[in-house]
């Protein structure tokens, strides 16, 4: 068994214009004062990575990490959740995520898309640069509008939108094999890979690619009342990531999954700070253990309740109370009569 790594966490919520959040320096030394061990870093914030230069430069990588690992951190991964969700956009939210590309392709979404593309096999390369076996990533969607099948969905439909989709990703995930790193889709709203069921159509369209695989994050398993714990045992071979996030459900007789178009303050599934939700960490971690779960625990922030930077101090002495370093001997060994071929022979009458 392996002990499980961490705690590190996702910086993207706390990148900003004000120091520490606004350089590389600051954010990895503010990170370890928190009690972090590593940082996941969100590729397209250049203030403090520069995704051209980690894709050309091993040099740069190299830069990067030696100065995070003298303010106490290691980079942990890379993460393209912005780039992956232009890979595949429905026309229906062509505005809303232009913002996410720069401004030479917005309003282009073939050029957006190539772009998007583009964008995730350099975050791959720096990756190898870096030594890292994993990237964090969004797959994008195409069918998300038609999530309810009302009105009735044509037949085919979606079929359709996850053979597209898989025919973006072949490549992609054709690169990470050649640069030894596993994609890790998040399960997430929004997604067209947003649940078990979903990640299998992808998967079985890209053959079985030993590339793809999951960013596990049980919250939003919670907001759409899915067995996490179950989702473990299921998937564990294929979970490379880790997103250790609280969420709570409380769904009363005005709204339920869906939310009611509110907040995030007022709808009945929401996310909360670490130990303040619904969910069951101390079953997740155990599981994690149990099956070699081989990567980190990962704090994302996301409350709309918490302070941002009391939520971080909190959550990594959260997470290091939850990791289990795996034992090395049974604990019934004082009791064990030691090997003995022969005897296991006669006890078994075989003689």
């Amino acid at each position: 068994m392996k002990t499980i790594k961490g705690p590190g966490i996702f910086l993207a919520q706390f990148a900003g214009d004000a120091a520490p959040f606004d350089s590389w320096h600051g954010i990895t030394d503010w990170a370890a004062d928190c009690g972090y061990d590593a940082v996941q870093v969100p590729s397209w914030d250049v203030r403090l990575f520069d995704l051209d230069r980690a894709a050309a430069s091993k040099t740069y990588c190299e830069d990067l990490a030696g100065i995070a690992r003298n303010n106490g951190v290691a980079i942990s991964e890379l993460s393209t959740h912005l780039q992956g969700q232009l890979v595949a956009v429905h026309p229906a939210y062509d505005d809303v995520f232009d913002g996410f590309a720069p401004p030479a392709v917005r309003g282009k979404p073939t050029e957006r898309a190539a772009w998007g593309v583009d964008q995730v096999k350099k975050c791959l390369t720096a990756s190898r640069h870096l030594g890292l076996s994993a990237m964090a990533t969004f797959s994008g969607a195409l069918a998300w509008p038609f999530l309810y099948p009302w009105p009735q969905r044509p037949a085919g439909l979606i079929e359709t939108a996850f053979d597209e989709l898989a025919r973006r990703w072949r490549p992609i995930l054709d690169h990470a094999e050649s640069c030894g790193v596993d994609v890790c889709f998040e399960i997430h709203p929004g997604e067209d890979l947003h649940d078990g069921i979903t990640y299998e159509m992808f998967w079985e369209r890209v053959g079985r690619h030993p590339r793809a695989c999951m960013l596990y994050d049980p919250s939003h398993y919670v907001l759409q009342c899915l067995d996490y714990l179950a989702h473990l045992d299921i998937y564990h071979e294929r979970i490379r990531m880790f997103h250790v996030k609280d969420a709570e459900f409380n769904p009363t007789g005005r709204q339920g999954v869906y939310g009611g178009y509110q907040s995030w303050v007022t709808r009945a599934g929401r996310f909360r700070s670490l130990g303040d939700g619904q969910i069951d960490f101390g079953a997740i971690f155990s599981k994690l253990a149990q099956y070699d779960y081989p990567g980190w625990a990962t704090v994302e922030w996301a409350c709309a309740l918490k302070n941002a930077e009391d939520g971080a101090r909190e959550g990594a002495e959260f997470v290091r109370a939850h990791l289990i370093r795996v034992t090395g001997k049974a604990f019934d060994d004082f009791a064990g009569g030691g090997r003995d071929a022969a005897l296991n022979r006669r006890l078994l009458g075989i003689g």
